[in-house]
């Protein structure tokens, strides 16, 4: 696989109640790609994820919000779901 994004660190910001493809998937086309990618949360530990309404996996968290620094970084996803961009959105 060509690794075009080595070097590239990409932070991955998401609360408990993503949606399970829009983290998974593309965390792990990028780390595929050479990235490394970080999830980072309001909490340490895990989050769970959601498919639709359904319970999915949960994801370890690689550091939180408070610790996280915005120029360590070349790139930001933020996962979709409703819960996810909303809670996000309504943190201070």
């Amino acid at each position: 696989m060509d690794k075009t994004l080595n070097g590239c660190k990409v932070a991955v910001l998401a609360v408990y109640g993503f949606e399970q493809a829009e983290l998974v998937e593309p965390k792990c086309a990028l780390a595929n790609a050479g990235a490394t990618v970080h999830v980072i949360s309001a909490k340490p530990g895990k989050i769970q994820g959601f498919k639709h309404m359904d319970k999915g996996d949960s994801v370890e968290v690689d550091t939180t919000f408070d610790k996280a620094r915005a120029d360590n970084y070349d790139a930001v996803v933020l996962p979709g779901g409703v819960v996810n961009s909303d809670a996000i959105r309504t943190m201070p």
